[in-house]
């Protein structure tokens, strides 16, 4: 395999940047998810996993400028991530602050995808709540492990832009390479350069991947191939549909775009 993309989300659920390599180390990619805003209500991490509240945080775009964070809203300002928490209050209609430092036990609100889908995006319906980044050492805002991928393969058969997924890596499988074949690499180790990762966990899909994505329109086909094609029972968390998987980092480095991607037998 090959790694085609690679992308780090500097503000966890905005638009992220594309970049041409990355350090790596247990912690994850550096800057990646490194800001959240928190929900100045509930305490909870704001995230578009949550349509109703939060989908808009997907027209916002957020990139590395001189080692600092900056976020460049739809309504055409650009500001430090730090000093935008009054700006984002008034544009989301919510109090929010905006942190480096995840909070104990850290929560989001996530709805059932199905229930969005039968619902609408602007429905009242039941979000439980998820404790992120269980499968990190690190502490940043990741949804559970330091690194998201998926494949080509797994994005031809569903058929819609990768971006939907927010993967850090993408990676380019050989022809004739079998859909979600991610669901096979569980507890094996993926060597891409001098970076080892172990794939850990079958990636869940909520509903973000639906929703828009700055110019993108909306795709419920996006969650509705994993729904009919893919559920995989997820340890910890149910029979849940799934595309991608999570690693986590055993040796850290840099990887760059055309490196070559190794899975152990």
């Amino acid at each position: 395999m090959q790694v085609t993309t690679v992308w780090r989300y500097p503000v966890k659920s905005m638009l992220g940047e594309r970049v041409t390599e990355t350090e790596v180390d247990a912690g994850g990619m550096r800057r990646d998810r490194g800001v959240a805003l928190i929900d100045g209500e509930t305490g909870r991490v704001a995230t578009a996993k949550h349509p109703r509240l939060w989908r808009a945080l997907l027209q916002y775009r957020a990139a590395v400028d001189d080692d600092h964070v900056v976020i460049t809203s739809p309504a055409g300002w650009t500001l430090d991530a730090l000093d935008a928490g009054a700006r984002l209050s008034e544009e989301l209609g919510r109090v929010v602050r905006v942190t480096t430092e995840r909070p104990p036990g850290a929560e989001v609100e996530r709805p059932d995808p199905e229930d969005v889908l039968a619902e609408g995006v602007e429905a009242t319906v039941a979000a439980p709540t998820l404790q992120i980044a269980q499968g990190t050492t690190g502490d940043t805002f990741v949804d559970y492990a330091p690194l998201h991928l998926i494949t080509s393969a797994t994005l031809d058969e569903i058929g819609v832009e990768h971006v939907r997924y927010r993967p850090n890596l993408v990676l380019q499988t050989r022809p004739g390479t079998p859909a979600f074949v991610e669901n096979s690499w569980m507890g094996r180790e993926l060597r891409i350069g001098s970076v080892v990762l172990r794939i850990v966990l079958p990636t869940p899909r909520c509903s973000v991947p639906t929703l828009e994505h700055g110019d993108l329109p909306r795709s419920p086909d996006a969650v509705r191939t994993p729904m009919r094609a893919n559920r995989v029972d997820v340890p910890g968390f149910g029979v849940l549909p799934c595309a991608g998987c999570y690693a986590e980092v055993v040796e850290g480095g840099t990887i760059r775009v055309g490196d070559a991607a190794e899975l152990s037998p």
